[in-house]
Formats: structure tokens, C-alpha cells, sequence
């Protein structure tokens, strides 16, 4: 591992994904902006910042948690992405969830390589 959590492969996927939902939802109906909008970019911002606290944790105990928050917090924007699609507010959104279940296989390897550090 490296000096930071800004080291991670997984904390840049997480940054970019997070840019990527802030662009999109940009375009989401104005009376979503308390609804659908806020709690995607919420959710996207969660899965770094559980990263980010997960990496300064000692414990894989303690690690871990964080790492699963982060993996909960993924598939929660995934879910949105859908929903958002569904709804029309999205007219693509198979890029989008394509790079949430990328990131989804690496918090689960990198769950695994810490598994295997302790």
C-alpha cells in the first residue's frame, strides 16, 4: 500500500465516479434536487470517503468496515443509476453501472488482499 488512501486505485475510480455522477445529475429535473439528485451524489461521495477511512484504520477488523460501507455505498448509486434511467432522467445509463460493478470487483480484491494480510 502506499503512503495515502489517494494512493488506492480504488479511492481514483471512486474520485472519478463520483465526477462522473456530479455531471450527470446535473441534468436531473430541478424537483429532484432534494430527492434522487442529492442521494446519488451523497451515496457516490460515501464509497470514497469510507475508502479514504478505511485506509487510516489499524485493525482489518476495523478496515473492513469501512470497505464494506464503501461496497454498500456503490451498489446504492448503482441502484440509483437505474432508477434515474427508469425514469428517464438518464438516457444512457449502461457506462455508468458498467464502471460501478468495475469498482465493485476491486473493493471485493481488495477485501480479499487485506483478508490475506492479516
Amino acid at each position: 500500500m502506499g503512503r495515502d488512501f489517494t494512493s488506492l486505485e480504488i479511492y481514483r475510480l471512486a474520485e472519478d465516479l463520483i465526477i462522473d455522477i456530479y455531471k450527470v445529475s446535473k441534468s436531473f429535473p430541478k424537483e429532484e434536487v432534494y430527492g434522487i439528485t442529492s442521494q446519488i451524489r451523497r451515496a457516490a461521495v460515501s464509497i470514497a470517503i469510507n475508502i479514504a477511512e478505511g485506509y487510516g484504520r489499524f485493525h482489518f477488523k476495523n478496515k473492513s468496515l469501512f470497505y464494506y460501507n464503501a461496497r454498500g455505498s456503490l451498489l446504492e448509486v448503482k441502484s440509483l443509476l437505474l432508477i434515474s434511467f427508469r425514469l428517464g432522467f438518464l438516457k444512457e445509463s449502461k457506462d455508468l453501472v458498467e464502471k460501478t460493478d468495475r469498482l465493485g470487483v476491486k473493493i471485493n480484491n481488495f477485501i480479499k488482499y487485506l483478508k490475506s494480510q492479516k
